[in-house]
C-alpha cells in the first residue's frame, strides 16, 4: 500500500491497537524455552481466552484422547504456537464492540469454525503451516466488524450480499473508500504479525489471486489464501448458506493450486462435516 492509501484507511476506520496480553504472549512464545506455566496464567486471567483454549484443545483438529478440562492441560496439548492463536483470537474478538450481539456471536463462531477447518486442511497440504493457517484465517475477515462499526449501513448491505445481490468485494468497492482486505492487512501490521499474513489478507478477494507473480504475492501467502478459500466454501455448503465471499472461481483456483482430485474433495467434505458444528 502507498503512504496515501494507508493514511486514507487510518483516517476512515479505527484500527484497534495490539492488546498488552497479545504482546506478552508473543514475547513469551518466542523465547528459546517458553514458560508454559506463565502462558497458562495469562490465559486463566481471561474467561474468554480460557473458554477458547479448552474449545480448541478438545476440537477435532487438536483433540487427542480424553477431553482436557484444565487450562494447564490445554496449554500443554496445544503448544506455544497454538496458544498464541488462542490469545490472538480471543483478543481480536474482544477488540470490537458496539454491534448487535447476535450478529457478532454468529460472525466469530463462523470465523473460528473456518479457521479450525483451514488448519485441518493445511495438515494435508504441502508447505502450509496448520497453526499459521489458523491465525491467518482468524484475521482474514477480522476487519469486517471494524467496517460494520464505522459505516452504519454496512450490515444492511452485507445482508443484501447474503441474499445473492452481489459479492462482498463488489459491495465494498461500490460503497466505501476502503475494503476489509486493506483494513485487515493494516490490522495485522499493527498487531505485529508476520508480513506474509498481511499480504495474504490484502489479496484474498483479488479475482486473479492465483495468477499473481511471486514478486507481488509469495507462494506461502497464496497457500494461506487457498486453504481458507477451501474452508470457507465448504463451510457455507455444509450450513446450506449462500457463499458471497469465495465464489466458484476462487474455489476452483484453490482446488487447482493444490492439485486436488474428486476423491480429495470428497475427503475434504467429510473433514468439514466433522469440524463444522451444525
Amino acid at each position: 500500500l502507498s503512504h496515501d492509501d494507508i493514511q486514507k484507511v487510518i483516517s476512515t476506520v479505527d484500527i484497534p491497537a495490539c492488546p498488552a496480553v497479545v504482546a506478552q504472549t508473543m514475547t513469551e512464545a518466542q523465547r528459546d524455552e517458553p514458560d508454559l506455566n506463565r502462558l497458562a496464567r495469562l490465559i486463566t486471567n481471561d474467561a474468554g481466552m480460557s473458554a477458547m483454549a479448552l474449545k480448541l484443545a478438545n476440537s477435532v483438529t487438536f483433540g487427542r484422547g480424553a477431553a482436557v478440562t484444565s487450562i494447564d492441560a490445554a496449554v500443554r496439548r496445544l503448544g506455544t504456537k497454538n496458544i498464541v492463536c488462542v490469545v490472538v483470537a480471543s483478543a481480536l474478538r474482544a477488540s470490537v464492540s458496539g454491534l448487535p450481539a447476535v450478529w457478532l456471536e454468529s460472525f466469530w463462531r463462523g470465523t473460528i469454525e473456518t479457521a479450525l477447518l483451514a488448519s485441518a486442511i493445511a495438515k494435508n497440504q504441502y508447505g502450509v503451516s496448520p497453526d499459521a493457517a489458523f491465525t491467518y484465517t482468524l484475521f482474514h475477515d477480522a476487519a469486517i466488524p471494524l467496517m460494520a462499526k464505522r459505516f452504519p449501513d454496512y450490515l444492511s448491505l452485507m445482508g443484501q450480499c447474503a441474499q445473492g445481490a452481489c459479492t462482498l468485494a463488489e459491495m465494498e468497492a461500490s460503497y466505501y473508500p476502503c475494503t476489509h482486505p486493506i483494513v485487515g492487512s493494516l490490522l495485522v501490521k499493527n498487531w505485529g504479525l508476520p508480513r506474509l499474513l498481511g499480504l495474504a489478507i490484502r489479496f484474498h478477494h483479488d479475482p486473479e489471486v492465483y495468477e499473481l507473480d511471486d514478486r507481488t504475492l509469495p507462494g506461502g501467502a497464496i497457500g494461506f489464501i487457498a486453504v481458507t478459500h477451501l474452508a470457507e466454501y465448504l463451510r457455507h455448503q455444509i450450513r446450506s448458506e449462500l457463499d458471497y465471499e469465495v465464489g466458484e472461481k476462487l474455489f476452483q483456483g484453490a482446488v487447482s493450486y493444490f492439485g486436488l482430485e474428486e476423491q480429495d474433495l470428497d475427503e475434504l467434505k467429510q473433514l468439514a462435516e466433522e469440524v463444522v458444528e451444525i
